[in-house]
């Protein structure tokens, strides 16, 4: 077994992709329409499966808000550099809420950032 993609449902589609790719680098990977029940699927990421899991974007026709709820932690990203990910992100518009630096506790070097829709995303030096 693998994972294949995480899904998360967004109030502005575009928005939402707009951030992924412009803002994290992804790539939108495939887009499909269900006007039968009203929903828009968004496949975004680094690559494609079976390469790597993927973010499955959806947008259902309408709903423009949903509660984040207490269970929803994090997706988390790794590269090479948090530092200078963080300075990008910054200057491209997006919202880094904790700054990068070493975990409490550890080393390991983490940030934070915020899609438009409330996720939060973890940035982890490898």
């Amino acid at each position: 077994m693998r994972i294949l993609h995480t899904m998360l449902r967004v109030g502005n589609l575009q928005r939402a992709i707009d951030f992924y790719t412009q803002i994290l680098g992804m790539t939108l990977l495939r887009k499909s329409e269900n006007p039968e029940y009203k929903y828009t699927l968004a496949f975004l990421g680094y690559a494609s499966n079976p390469e790597q899991a993927e973010i499955e974007l959806t947008y259902n026709w309408g709903v423009e808000h949903y509660e984040m709820g207490t269970a929803y932690g994090h997706i988390a990203l790794g590269m090479t550099d948090v530092y200078a990910a963080c300075e990008r992100i910054k200057a491209a518009g997006g919202k880094v809420t904790r700054e990068a630096g070493p975990v409490k506790g550890g080393s390991t070097i983490i940030a934070f950032v915020t899609d438009p829709d409330g996720y939060k995303i973890e940035l982890i030096q490898r």
